[in-house]
């Protein structure tokens, strides 16, 4: 069975939705462990399976295949009641007729708890997310941030070992989305629930995971902390998604990888073999061209020159795909700027270029 040190640990999961020809395979194969205690993040695009594994811990689905345990107990045909889980949706749900007091303690109530115990976790709830004075509200007199407060409430209210987040924070504006990554944050660490949190955005799940799972086309590309994720991307689908790179089409040769208009670029790998190189834009540092050092790439020609309040971006072309360099005004990398059709060299940092198989 599972090691108790897991919150919830999936085997060979799989979910498959009709029959024969016609067949989706939403989830193929599925093997992960979630740790007690620590905010996990399903991150992938739209349509990748993330959703549809939340469901299946959450009970709403059942797998076709393979195993859900959550704290050593397998959960397989287990109604959602009856799972020590909570879910925050994505667009709240909340009763608009109940107050937010009637709100948070609506499970409670529909448990049988005692009126004097509701009471208390009510208030020790609403103290929790910040929402004292605003009892008696119903969602129509509330913020979107407010509102989201009210959902996490309810959801903690009954004492979940974990809480599923099915992107919560998709209906905010990019401000009170920036402020509220650190308030649910700082609520997991607070309250110690294990977190499952699901999103499309980067941003969000690089800012505020413990670890990070990057999921495509129904399965795991790359499990691991932020920075496991970001630095060393298992694959051109994750260098991408993440962050985005340049990923630049390259051929190995006897001293490196050889990639048009950048030279011979030091690398081991099979003779002949079609690669990937893969580096971040702002891992790179640009120069006119013309007092190339070993090491360099180019010359290259600035096609556009974008404006981003404190970084400068420039998009460069004469490689097999226009490579893009991002640079923090001011600063020594940032003293020099560029126009476009001036001809340029690009310094990587060491160890900024990866090696992918193609």
């Amino acid at each position: 069975m599972q090691d108790h040190g897991d919150a919830c640990r999936l085997t060979g999961l799989g979910r498959t939705y009709g029959r024969g020809a016609s067949a989706h395979h939403a989830l193929g194969g599925i093997d992960l462990a979630i740790r007690a205690n620590e905010f996990f993040t399903l991150l992938g695009p739209s349509g990748c399976g993330k959703t549809t594994l939340l469901r299946l811990i959450a009970g709403f689905d059942q797998p076709t295949v393979g195993e859900i345990a959550i704290f050593g107990r397998n959960v397989a045909g287990m109604p959602p009641e009856d799972r020590p889980v909570n879910t925050v949706f994505q667009h709240y749900a909340l009763f608009p007729h109940l107050t937010v007091a009637e709100n948070v303690g609506f499970a409670l109530r529909m448990l049988g708890r005692p009126r004097t115990e509701i009471a208390a976790t009510v208030a020790r709830m609403v103290e929790l997310v910040g929402l004292e004075g605003m009892e008696k509200r119903r969602p129509d007199q509330l913020s979107g941030g407010q509102k989201q407060r009210v959902a996490l409430a309810r959801a903690l209210a009954p004492g979940p070992k974990i809480l599923l987040l099915d992107e919560p924070l998709s209906a905010l504006d990019a401000k009170l989305r920036q402020r509220m990554r650190s308030e649910l944050k700082a609520l997991q660490r607070e309250t110690g629930i294990t977190f499952v949190f699901v999103t499309h955005d980067q941003d969000e799940a690089l800012a505020m995971s413990d670890r990070i799972a990057v999921m495509q086309g129904g399965k795991v590309q790359q499990l691991g902390r932020p920075e496991e994720i970001y630095e060393a991307p298992a694959n051109r689908f994750v260098a991408d998604f993440i962050g985005g790179a340049n990923l630049i089409p390259a051929r190995m040769g006897p001293e490196g990888a050889v990639a048009e208009g950048l030279g011979t670029i030091p690398a081991t790998g099979t003779g002949g073999a079609e690669v990937t190189l893969a580096i971040r834009p702002e891992r790179l540092a640009i120069l006119p061209a013309g007092g190339h050092q070993p090491g360099d790439l180019g010359p290259l020609t600035v096609a556009e020159r974008i404006y981003m309040g404190n970084e400068l971006s420039f998009r460069l072309e004469g490689a097999a795909v226009p490579l893009h360099v991002t640079l923090p005004r001011g600063g020594l990398r940032g003293a020099l700027d560029f126009a476009p059709g001036d001809r340029v060299a690009l310094r990587p940092e060491a160890g900024a270029i990866r090696l992918l198989a193609s």
